[in-house]
């Protein structure tokens, strides 16, 4: 992996953080991440603030970059930030796309990035098909930028990054038991973008937003059950 961008290896931490990999309070020592990953410090660095900015990671003084702790904690809070966030995203993505089928100039970037939307959800599909939900996580914050990037605003983009990775941190725990009805909903999401239909698009990523927040504190309530049970079955 010599020359991998610092891109490529902040994924590959990126993956290994999410995946517990390295757990929650983990050193991450420049050195022993570059001989892991078989690079030079300096993409190493270069990995480390920026899933520092994505919540990946914490700098501590006197003790470096460690992997910041599980989203658990946070988990009503990012629900709620994202219901607004997205909403947001996915009604202007709609206007956008409105005034792109309006007669005007079409824009370049925003027809690639529409492109791109096609190919991750065909992505998940054969991910899903393939029962290989480890890899939705990715392609599911992947598309969630993508409908950002075609709202047009920079502002909204760059708030969505700053909480991505605890974002993605959160759906990988429940990824198995809400991936499959999750990706479905991003094909009703990207209908009423593609229409220009602002309210509807604005509704359906709320509602997607509900139901995977819905679900995730439905598997913790079930886990804490299992936890209480336990003891007795053994008794």
């Amino acid at each position: 992996m010599s020359g991998s961008s610092a891109a490529a290896v902040g994924a590959l931490l990126r993956h290994d953080i999410i995946a517990g990999v390295l757990p929650p309070g983990t050193k991450l020592r420049e050195a022993a991440l570059a001989t892991h990953y078989a690079v030079s410090r300096i993409p190493i660095r270069e990995a480390l603030r920026a899933l520092e900015s994505e919540g990946l990671v914490e700098s501590r003084p006197y003790v470096g970059s460690v992997v910041a702790p599980s989203p658990v904690d946070d988990a009503e809070d990012l629900f709620e930030i994202r219901n607004v966030l997205e909403s947001a995203t996915a009604r202007k993505a709609a206007k956008r796309a409105a005034a792109q089928s309006s007669g005007g100039a079409t824009d370049a970037q925003w027809r690639q990035v529409r492109k791109e939307i096609t190919v991750i959800l065909d992505d998940g599909d054969a991910v899903i098909a393939r029962q290989r939900f480890d890899e939705l996580a990715e392609l599911n914050m992947r598309f969630h930028f993508a409908i950002a990037e075609l709202s047009g605003s920079l502002s909204l983009t760059s708030l969505l990054r700053q909480i991505s990775g605890k974002i993605e941190w959160l759906y990988s725990l429940n990824v198995t038991t809400r991936g499959s009805q999750a990706w479905s909903e991003h094909r009703g999401i990207l209908a009423a973008v593609d229409v220009g239909q602002e309210a509807t698009a604005a509704d359906l990523m709320s509602v997607h937003v509900r139901r995977s927040r819905d679900a995730y504190f439905a598997m913790v309530a079930e886990a804490a059950d299992r936890s209480r049970e336990s003891p007795a079955a053994g008794s």
